[in-house]
Parts: C-alpha cells; sequence; structure tokens
C-alpha cells in the first residue's frame, strides 16, 4: 500500500509543479502587458496562447475590468495559489 502512495504523492507533486509554472507564465504575460510588446513575436503569441483560454474563462463569470485594469491574472494566479496549497495538504495527508 505505501508504493501506491508514494506513486500518488509522486504525481501529485508533478501535478503541484505544473500548476506552479503556470502561475508564473501567468504573471510574466500579464507584465508582458505592461510594456506592449511585439504582437509577432513568437514567445508573445505562446504566452498569449497558453493564458488566453484561462482569462476568457474568468472573464466569462466573473467582471474583472475595474476603471480600466484588469484583473483576470490575479484572481487566476490567486486560484492557483489554492489549488496548490490543497493539493499540497491532500498530498501531505497520504503520508
Amino acid at each position: 500500500m505505501s508504493i501506491l502512495v508514494e506513486i500518488i504523492q509522486g504525481i501529485g507533486g508533478i501535478a503541484i509543479g505544473i500548476i506552479n509554472v503556470y502561475m508564473w507564465i501567468v504573471i510574466v504575460a500579464a507584465l508582458l502587458t505592461f510594456v506592449n510588446p511585439d504582437p509577432f513575436n513568437p514567445v508573445v503569441q505562446f504566452l498569449y496562447r497558453l493564458t488566453n483560454p484561462a482569462y476568457i474563462f474568468v472573464r466569462r463569470h466573473i467582471r474583472t475590468n475595474f476603471n480600466g485594469v484588469d484583473l483576470a491574472p490575479l484572481i487566476i494566479v490567486i486560484v492557483l495559489q489554492v489549488l496548490i496549497v490543497l493539493f499540497g495538504a491532500f498530498l501531505h495527508s497520504l503520508s
């Protein structure tokens, strides 16, 4: 039974890592909006392709534009942080 727990903890650790990387991608994409980068840059296009589906989902369900400031990246980062804490607590409870 402990082998199964270790496998689940390993997969959970990988999931937490992926969530953490995506959180940083959202932060970088949000910071890029302040400098107005070249939209034809492949890195910028890649970041926008990764983050736009999450932005659209959040904007569809929650009003995120307050006085010209879009809070969708902040909401996404908070939700991702909550997921990391919940996954971490679940994985810790297995041991």
